[in-house]
């Protein structure tokens, strides 16, 4: 009986050690973290020294029949790593332009696994805990999108662009045909929310597209092994089709606020997609092309990065109250110069940040946003005070309040995504990775910088920073 006993327990307790030994816990899972688009990582470094750098490699991408090819190195916008925690171990999925999505060891670099996709990876992706799961493979799923495929064109019957791959074995295990529309595009760069096991996004097909993300309940469709699409919602309007001329992508992410997930969109519209009745019925019109996403604030507004395209006025980074109806709904505009860079003209690409993840209740320090133009400027505001000064707006008609500016710094030309964890300030660009720090009265100190070209947006763990760039290395940084 003592012996029974005895076996019982050891059992019991290897049992044990292997259920703590393998538990994984999701970081940073989506596109800035999470579904208000605000949590950016934990405790950043105080110096960019070079921990270790890892090269992603170069592939071939075909910008269009006219256009032709080109070779891209390393990782782009938004290109923003995801972290896992398994077994205590930090991990990173990270897309990359040699096609491959890759599993990598936060702590060394080292890859454990890649998974190749038909195209270079430019989108952050979305991990999903399936609680449901029945086996391993399937408990933790990566959702991710690429370019169209190489060897497709846009009028191709099957463009398989998003994809979903077990984080545990970086095995294939569902493909979606994104579908061909009014759109130039049927890239997927967007990072989908899941909700209560459904998930949501706007593909660069100018389709908001509700699925099941589930790979056992993926039905066998056009030669595919499809999840399946609950709902498809336009976003766009069929005037935006002759103004835009195709460019109706939807390159950003969605963001979750109350009852409604909202989303920018390529047509130059902010749209509100209502989560009890299954239908968009809040649009708030600007007709410029957006790229960032929309960032939820916590006065219940949302962000929304403008570029400087279709309109008459500058871009820049507009507060929205969507309680409001659209045509009240502005709270201020930061308009940022008008600038030619690249194919740029100016306004905003990359999305803003803000503070608020990180404010404690009897903190000081105010609510601040954070995003670097194409202009070259890294602005600081407090997103929740407004000036006397008025400016004109995106339209060159009407006169908007402006937030208060508590810093502005030029250092280059950004579409990145800047990072704002805590008393720190992570800014990357063209002209290299630049590291801030400011103390309660606002006062900005310039830690470090590290040149060389970023587009991709980092992210923040336990004393590091990771961030891919166009030389073609994934870097982390620290003291």
């Amino acid at each position: 009986m003592k012996y029974t006993i005895r076996v019982i327990m050891i059992l019991f307790i290897i049992c044990k050690f292997n259920y703590a030994y393998t538990q994984t816990r999701i970081i940073s899972g989506t596109f800035l973290g999470n579904e208000k688009r605000n949590f950016y990582g934990t405790q950043a470094p105080s110096k960019l020294n070079v921990k270790w750098k890892r090269y992603l490699g170069k592939g071939r991408t075909v910008i269009s029949r006219r256009l032709g090819e080109r070779i891209w190195a390393g990782a782009g916008w938004t290109g923003q790593p995801l972290v896992v925690l398994e077994d205590s171990i930090p991990y990173l999925i990270q897309g990359a332009y040699d096609h491959n999505l890759k599993k990598i060891n936060a702590n060394t670099g080292e890859i454990i696994w890649q998974y190749k996709f038909d195209d270079v990876i430019k989108g952050t992706g979305t991990i999903w805990h399936n609680k449901n799961a029945t086996n391993k493979e399937n408990e933790f799923i990566i959702l991710q999108g690429s370019r169209l495929g190489t060897e497709h064109f846009l009028d191709a019957k099957i463009v398989p662009s998003y994809r979903a791959v077990s984080y545990r074995t970086g095995k294939e295990l569902w493909t979606m045909n994104v579908k061909w529309g009014a759109s130039y595009s049927r890239d997927v760069d967007g990072s989908a929310l899941v909700i209560n096991d459904t998930a949501y996004i706007g593909l660069e097909n100018a389709l908001f597209t509700v699925f099941d993300p589930n790979p056992k309940n993926a039905k066998r469709y056009q030669g595919l092994n499809q999840p399946v699409i609950f709902e498809e919602h336009k976003l766009y309007h069929n005037n935006d089709k002759k103004k835009h001329k195709g460019n109706l992508v939807t390159e950003s992410s969605p963001c979750h606020l109350g009852n409604r997930i909202y989303v920018a969109s390529g047509s130059g519209h902010v749209y509100g997609y209502n989560l009890t009745t299954r239908k968009i019925d809040w649009d708030f019109f600007i007709g410029s092309d957006i790229d960032g996403s929309a960032i939820v604030t916590s006065d219940s507004c949302i962000l929304v990065s403008i570029e400087k395209q279709y309109i008459d006025g500058r871009g820049g980074i507009l507060k929205l109250d969507p309680n409001k109806e659209p045509k009240d709904a502005v709270v201020w505009f930061q308009p940022t110069a008008d600038k030619k860079f690249a194919s740029w003209e100016g306004g905003m690409i990359g999305s803003a940040s803000t503070n608020d993840y990180y404010i404690q209740p009897n903190d000081s320090i105010p609510h601040l946003a954070a995003f670097t133009a194409i202009d070259g400027y890294l602005y600081v505001v407090n997103h929740t005070e407004v000036t006397n000064k008025k400016e004109l707006g995106f339209d060159n008609k009407t006169y908007y309040n402006t937030p208060k500016i508590v810093f502005k710094k030029y250092i280059g030309p950004s579409i990145s995504t800047t990072l704002i964890v805590d008393n720190k300030v992570i800014a990357a660009g063209y002209n290299g990775i630049y590291l801030y720090e400011f103390d309660k009265g606002l006062n900005f100190k310039l830690l470090d910088k590290y040149p060389t070209g970023f587009e991709s947006t980092p992210v923040v763990y336990n004393g590091r920073i990771y961030v891919a760039s166009r030389d073609g290395n994934l870097y982390c940084f620290g003291d």
